[in-house]
């Protein structure tokens, strides 16, 4: 891959931690939810919800990609990442379900775009045969 930009970030003390970017602009405190039998501390963050918000983010940006290569002109794309964490086999695994909402345009071409943005999203591309990932067309 030629690689057109490169983010980087550093954990520490994994999910029960902190990890911010190199260049300093996101610095947030980790925890374990309750519901996997951490503490749940208020004002802390998951690795689930900051994969919800970069999905949901490049998703809505793949819609509006495929979207202008089509000269279809949304007027707005709202994306909800739901991504969710549990027992799979002997381990852990994920899953996302995404609910995409396409104002400006009819159902049935909010529906390709989002099938189209689910075959060029980074993201889905980087999750496909990997975690089941569910499509919702709001």
């Amino acid at each position: 891959m030629d690689a057109l930009y490169s983010a980087q970030a550093t954990a520490v003390g994994g999910r029960d931690g902190h990890v911010e970017t190199s260049d300093g602009l996101l610095k947030v405190e980790m925890s374990i939810p309750k519901s996997m039998g951490g503490p749940g501390r208020p004002d802390t963050t998951n690795p689930e919800q900051l994969f919800a918000m970069g999905y949901a983010a490049c998703f809505g940006g793949a819609v509006g990609f495929v979207a202008k290569q089509q000269k279809i002109v949304p007027s707005q794309i709202t994306v909800t990442a739901h991504v969710h964490i549990g027992k799979q086999g002997e381990g852990l695994g994920l899953g996302v379900d995404l609910t995409v909402k396409v104002d400006g345009v009819d159902q049935a071409t909010a529906e390709k775009l989002v099938q189209a943005a689910h075959q060029v999203c980074p993201y889905s591309k980087a999750t496909r045969n990997n975690i089941e990932v569910k499509l919702n067309v709001a």
